[in-house]
């Protein structure tokens, strides 16, 4: 069975360039990325890579990469991430990971924004299969729960809780993450303004418009998605 997320991954490395400053996401599609980039060793002698997160910092380290802190730079040449679901707009869910702040930051750092994976993750419009998730300042937990109760009556609030120590999971900032559990997403124009109104919210998982282009692998080979804005 031929990996999608492999040819994926393959595409991707044809965009890089020596000397560049290359920001990555997490999943597997990006595992491929740096495991071929590790093996081009003039290429990526040449690079500075830098990453939203721990396990992506860890294997570009097994490899000897050159690795900066996202707060030492103000700006890459591309940020390569995977997601859950995108659209035809490029609105993007990436639920799974928590980390979508430190994610949005590096985002919105890259000359290109590329989304990454098998075609399976694409669909015309966003729908609600993924939660929206939320990071929370912890003392503005219950007062973000309350309004978010108002204006999403309709949705289902769950805190994440740790697996493996009792409590609240914390995010790498030292904060809560909520899932909301649409039954119907709303607009992604509207969700993105309305829950960033709310104090207290330090960033939610919808990234509105931010990517440049997406690359999917499937039956039919590799697609370059650009968005219909």
């Amino acid at each position: 069975m031929t990996d999608y997320k492999l040819e994926a991954a393959k595409a991707a490395l044809t965009l890089i360039t020596p000397n560049q400053i290359i920001g990555l996401g997490a999943g597997s599609t990006i595992a491929h990325l740096v495991n071929m980039l590790a093996q081009d060793r003039k290429l990526a002698a040449s690079l500075i890579f830098t990453s939203s997160s721990f396990k992506t910092t860890q294997l570009l380290s097994t490899y000897g990469l050159r690795i900066q802190s996202p707060a030492l730079l103000n700006k890459l040449d591309i940020y390569f991430d995977g997601c859950d679901q995108f659209d035809s707009e490029l609105n993007a869910l990436k639920s799974g990971g928590g980390i979508h702040t430190t994610e949005k930051v590096l985002a919105s750092m890259a000359h290109e924004f590329i989304l990454l994976g098998d075609e399976g993750k694409f669909s015309a419009q966003l729908n609600a299969t993924y939660p929206l998730v939320i990071e929370i300042l912890p003392q503005a937990l219950q007062i973000v729960l309350a309004k978010l109760a108002i204006l999403f009556p309709q949705a289902t609030l769950t805190q994440r809780m740790s697996t493996q120590k009792d409590g609240a999971l914390i995010s790498d900032n030292g904060n809560m993450l909520i899932d909301v559990q649409f039954t119907e997403l709303p607009e992604p124009v509207k969700l993105n303004t309305l829950v960033k109104m709310i104090p207290g919210i330090v960033e939610h998982s919808l990234f509105y418009q931010m990517a440049g282009r997406a690359i999917i692998a499937g039956e039919n080979g590799i697609r370059t998605i650009r968005p219909q804005r």
